[in-house]
């Protein structure tokens, strides 16, 4: 899943990418509210954490912009700000959860994988399909019993099309929530991970359970 942070403290904002990118997301940073408030209407994340206190635009009002160009990617507000006032009127605007500086990452992990969840519809942690079940903490994922021996990316994308089934994922769709700004377009890592995924899933599940419909996307077919 993709995550954008937008904090001007160099040094938080780099810990947090760091931290959320070992337990599996992909993030783009922005010091700036300019900067991020074109990337979150640019881009399509999974998250936004956004900080109130930017050198130049209150976070407040990046928030009032998203909402009202009706970008409605989940917000977790993360600032120093801890007064009442604040988080009541950052979650009146459409914030989905508040989270005062300092927070630990464990916290700040739970609370991103919470917002993402309840965007997809969710409320059970582990996403079941018939026999597939996924475990987004532990990033396992398993056929019945049997655990299916994943890559990183491989996971990842398993995951955001599970996230998203029934219904059909576009490659650029994938492309936009499991690889940060750096990914090249053009390139073949895509494709390649598709394959060895489909693989692997044929392989465990004993059919081809990963449909390609050609045009639109990829999808999830199970017939148990």
């Amino acid at each position: 899943m993709r995550l954008l942070i937008i904090e001007d403290n160099k040094d938080l904002a780099s810990s947090m990418k760091a931290g959320l990118e070992q337990v599996g997301f992909c993030a783009d940073l922005s010091y700036t509210g300019e900067g991020g408030e074109e990337l979150a209407f640019v881009n399509s994340y999974d998250a936004i954490l956004l900080d109130l206190n930017l050198p130049d635009k209150d976070g407040i009002d990046i928030l009032k912009f998203l909402r009202s160009e009706h970008i409605e990617t989940p917000v977790i507000i993360i600032t120093a700000r801890d007064e009442i006032e604040e988080r009541a009127l950052g979650l009146d605007l459409g914030a989905d959860d508040y989270l005062t500086k300092p927070f630990q990452l464990l916290e700040l992990r739970a609370r991103v994988q919470a917002v993402i969840r309840r965007f997809y519809g969710r409320t059970n942690p582990l996403i079941e399909i018939g026999p597939l079940t996924i475990h987004p903490t532990s990033r396992k994922a398993k056929w019945r019993d049997a655990e299916i021996p994943l890559s990183a990316k491989e996971f990842d994308i398993l995951e955001y099309i599970a996230a998203r089934h029934p219904s059909v994922v576009s490659s650029e769709e994938i492309v936009e929530h499991i690889y940060d700004e750096n990914f090249d377009p053009l390139s073949a890592v895509l494709r390649v991970h598709l394959s060895k995924l489909r693989k692997k899933l044929t392989a465990v599940a004993g059919y081809d359970i990963l449909i390609n419909t050609r045009g639109k996307g990829y999808s999830l077919w199970i017939g148990e």
